[in-house]
C-alpha cells in the first residue's frame, strides 16, 4: 500500500511541474537580464546595480528574518553596503515603479 501512495505521489508530481508555460518564462528572463547585481558576493563594501534605464533607484536591503537593514536612494549604478555584516540578504530594487529582487551575500 506504501508503494501505491508513493507511485502516485510521484506521478502527480511528474505532472505537474512538467508542464511549463515557455512564454511567461522567456518574459521574466527578459526582465530579469536587464537588472544586474556585481560584484555578488561582494567584498569591498561596494556592489554596482544597473538597470535597463539606470535611472534613480529606491534601495531596500532585509536580512534572513525579513527586517530592513538599510535603505538608500541611489542616481549611480555605486551602493555602499559597507554597514552591513557578513550574511546573506535579500536585495530589493525600485525604479519606475518596478520592483526587482535579488539575493546578495556579503563576505
Amino acid at each position: 500500500m506504501k508503494k501505491c501512495y508513493f507511485v502516485l505521489m510521484l506521478l502527480f508530481t511528474m505532472v505537474t511541474y512538467g508542464q511549463d508555460n515557455s512564454l511567461e518564462s522567456v518574459a521574466t528572463d527578459s526582465k530579469q537580464s536587464t537588472f544586474k547585481l556585481y560584484p555578488n558576493p561582494a567584498t569591498n563594501g561596494v556592489v554596482y546595480i544597473t538597470t535597463e534605464t539606470n535611472s534613480s533607484k529606491e534601495i531596500v536591503i532585509y536580512d534572513v528574518f525579513g527586517e530592513i537593514v538599510l535603505t538608500d536612494r541611489i542616481k549611480t549604478k555605486t551602493l555602499n553596503i559597507s554597514r552591513l555584516v557578513s550574511g546573506v540578504y535579500v536585495l530589493q530594487v525600485n525604479e519606475n515603479k518596478k520592483t526587482m529582487t535579488r539575493k546578495l551575500v556579503v563576505k
